[in-house]
């Protein structure tokens, strides 16, 4: 198991990571709830903290995602495979799903629950 520089191991890191862009794209929700355009440019939910992509996606497609604490949409390639699967692709972006290990902290850090 790698840890990281406080400890914490690699993945939990990572899962924590993605948590805090969706906590980050709830307020991205919220302040644009009153914008008649359907579109909306979030912050890409990948494990990488110095990541600064947006992920376009339309209200319909965020509501996807936050439909289940374990799903976040991250820029395609942002995808890191040892802690999570990519369960859909669009030319925009991907939806992964976290592995059982790591489902359990996004599922404690979900807003939504």
């Amino acid at each position: 198991m790698s840890l990281g520089p406080r400890g914490e191991p690699r993945k939990a890191r990572i899962a924590r990571n993605e948590a805090l862009f969706r906590e980050v794209n709830e307020r991205v929700e919220e302040m644009t709830a009153a914008s008649a355009s359907d579109g909306i440019d979030f912050v890409c939910e990948c494990g990488d903290p110095e990541c600064t992509s947006s992920v376009p996606l339309t209200r319909a497609e965020y509501e996807r995602v936050r439909s289940d604490p374990v799903l976040f949409a991250i820029v395609p390639g942002h995808e890191i495979l040892d802690v999570e699967d990519v369960v859909a692709r669009d030319e925009r972006f991907y939806l992964v799903r976290k592995h059982v290990d790591e489902q359990d902290v996004a599922r404690g850090l979900d807003p939504r629950s």
